[in-house]
């Protein structure tokens, strides 16, 4: 918490602990130059932070930190700050003098928050364990004259030629199948991979660009240049930041 109002400081603990007892109060600042350094050094889940101080205002406080991976509630007299503390990120704005049931409010939604981000943490480390056994097992391609055994991650992408596909591999290597290429994704079955075109199903591990301009389309690692349709773009977008 910082304030460098001493009884408002006081005050606000008193209430978190009578109202809010699963947050701890780990640290109070009354001057932000110290709050600078004990926030960066103690990397706190969440900030209280007021606006109107001395020598920095809350806002240029921030901009001095090096750690920001905080809730922020601000708690000032004034409500003329809203929209800074909106482009702050910040959870809450409460106005002084605080009530209680807002405090609540507020720091419940900050035990929510944390809540979804373990079970998006879960999620994702779910997802990476099944994308490792499904790149570990080993893909059987059949020809005329014999059937190979690959696995996914050899796999950089592949380009649809009507009835056929053409799979091209680590190495330079290329493969050309008598499938279609939704049957070959099917046999694949692997989650790294993505139709980012009609023709075209690419190993995401493999992404090195993705140019929006031109017709928008993706570099992968071997120099090739992928298309990708407008249609999947945002969904693209969000495997590639996942």
């Amino acid at each position: 918490m910082i304030d460098d109002e001493i009884n408002a400081l006081e005050s606000l603990q008193w209430e978190i602990e009578t109202f809010c007892p699963w947050i701890d109060v780990c640290a109070t600042y009354a001057n932000p130059l110290e709050a600078v350094k004990g926030i960066d050094l103690i990397k706190p889940d969440c900030v209280f932070l007021d606006i109107e101080m001395p020598e920095m205002d809350g806002f240029q406080m921030l901009h001095k930190l090096k750690y920001r991976d905080f809730e922020l509630i601000f708690t000032t007299a004034y409500d003329s700050y809203a929209l800074k503390a909106i482009k702050e990120r910040a959870i809450d704005y409460l106005l002084k003098p605080i009530d209680s049931d807002d405090l609540k409010k507020a720091a419940e939604r900050i035990l929510e928050k944390k809540k979804n981000n373990r079970l998006g943490e879960q999620l994702r480390n779910i997802m990476l364990d099944l994308r490792s056994q499904q790149s570990s097992r080993k893909i059987p391609l059949s020809f005329n004259e014999k059937t190979i055994f690959i696995t996914a991650d050899d796999i950089i992408y592949c380009k649809s030629d009507g009835n056929y596909t053409e799979l091209f591999l680590q190495g330079g290597k290329r493969e050309l199948l008598s499938k279609k290429i939704k049957d070959v994704e099917a046999l694949i079955h692997n989650s790294n991979f993505f139709r980012a075109h009609k023709s075209y199903l690419v190993n995401l591990s493999y992404v090195s660009e993705f140019v929006k301009t031109d017709g928008q389309y993706l570099i992968l690692e071997d120099g090739s240049s992928i298309p990708v349709s407008r249609s999947k773009k945002q969904e693209l977008l969000y495997l590639l930041s996942s």
